[in-house]
């Protein structure tokens, strides 16, 4: 249960637990006595709130509940098209802006091709461009920019580093070049924990108790990772680096200048078309990351596990089943498609904005 703390220093706080509920209740609305009693705050700190939130147009009533006793409670919810926020997925052969309100449904898509290898100011460009693109909102106010694409990089200062294959990348302040190309706040993340706080904003977290990994097979590998409910990014934004754990010692060379990487093992398989060989190398991985995290569920996603989902669905299951037998560790994790599909690391991207405001900012 949210809890609340009836300070003036915390009104922004508690602003959002009572955003959070709104959002949740859905179109059916919550009462002001049920806010309370779910946040902890006092009546009258939820009297104040909600006026605030329906003077600034993001709650308005939504009916009235007769009670077991005196007058009709007033119902309140969110008015999810009183905002906005974009989300971009750079990914290295191809860009996609959505405008999400403030639920984070998606009411606007953009896609087109995107040569990641450009050159800095081309791909700038060439994001921008695409987010300007998208049709209006209404004039409703616009959060900014979430950003997507490979790491490994600085959440934090929206630095990049050496993105695998692409190392001209190294140091590049990407999130404040494309703030001042915007004229917008931008905030840049990888892919993968983009996808991961989308999902758990959409109920994985709760659904694995709290704990999942999501992998991410497209043009690279990578994982995103929620650990007790909340997006695991590391203090230099370096956890779920997870195609470049070396597996084979004398194995092929990968983009990372290692050798024998699960990423360049695993698209060594697609590329052969080798899709079952493919999944067992990425059982592989996700059986070791299940063993030294210790997590309840693996969720799987990415253009090439979009294309072929049955194959790795059966074959990463496969092998963590083979590992719990071999450890008599009882039940083996479960592993699903993750909900989303291609759109889900820009719909994550966008909650990058839009989860702040709930009080969800998950890591």
């Amino acid at each position: 249960m949210a809890s609340g703390v009836n300070l003036p220093a915390l009104r922004s706080h508690n602003a959002a637990l009572v955003l959070d509920l709104l959002r949740t209740a859905g179109e059916t609305g919550i009462s002001r006595l049920e806010l309370a009693e779910r946040t902890g705050l006092t009546p009258q700190a939820v009297s104040k709130i909600t006026a605030r939130l329906r003077a600034d147009g993001l709650a308005t009533e939504a009916g009235r509940r007769a009670s077991t006793g005196g007058k009709p409670r007033t119902l309140l919810r969110l008015v999810p098209a009183a905002g906005h926020a974009v989300g971009l997925h750079l990914d290295r052969d191809e860009v996609r802006a959505v405008l999400c309100d403030l639920t984070g449904t998606v009411v606007a898509e953009r896609r087109s091709p995107l040569d990641l290898g450009a050159g800095a100011r081309s791909v700038v460009e060439r994001a921008a461009l695409e987010v300007e693109g998208l049709p209006g909102h209404g004039g409703a106010p616009v959060l900014g920019v979430g950003v997507a694409l490979p790491g490994p990089l600085d959440h934090r200062h929206g630095v990049l580093h050496r993105v695998t294959g692409f190392p001209e990348w190294d140091g590049f302040p990407l999130r404040d070049a494309l703030a001042r190309r915007l004229a917008a706040h931008v905030v840049v993340d990888k892919d993968t924990n983009a996808a991961a706080l989308g999902l758990a904003l959409g109920g994985a977290a709760e659904a694995a108790d709290g704990s999942f990994a999501y992998l991410h097979l497209g043009t690279g590998l990578g994982a995103g990772l929620v650990l007790g409910g909340t997006l695991h990014r590391g203090p230099r934004t370096g956890a779920g680096e997870f195609g470049h754990q070396v597996i084979q010692l004398d194995g092929p060379p990968c983009g990372c200048g290692d050798r024998g990487c699960i990423e360049a093992l695993c698209l060594a398989a697609v590329v052969r078309g080798d899709m079952d060989g493919a999944a067992r190398v990425l059982g592989t991985g996700a059986a070791n990351l299940a063993q030294l995290l210790d997590i309840d569920l693996v969720l799987l996603g990415g253009r090439t596990v979009a294309a072929h989902p049955e194959p790795f669905v059966r074959g990463v299951g496969a092998v963590l089943d083979e590992r719990a037998r071999r450890e008599g560790s009882g039940t083996a994790v479960p592993v699903r498609i993750a909900p989303g599909g291609e759109r889900g690391v820009a719909e994550g991207a966008a909650q990058l904005l839009l989860a702040p405001l709930f009080g969800r900012a998950g890591g």
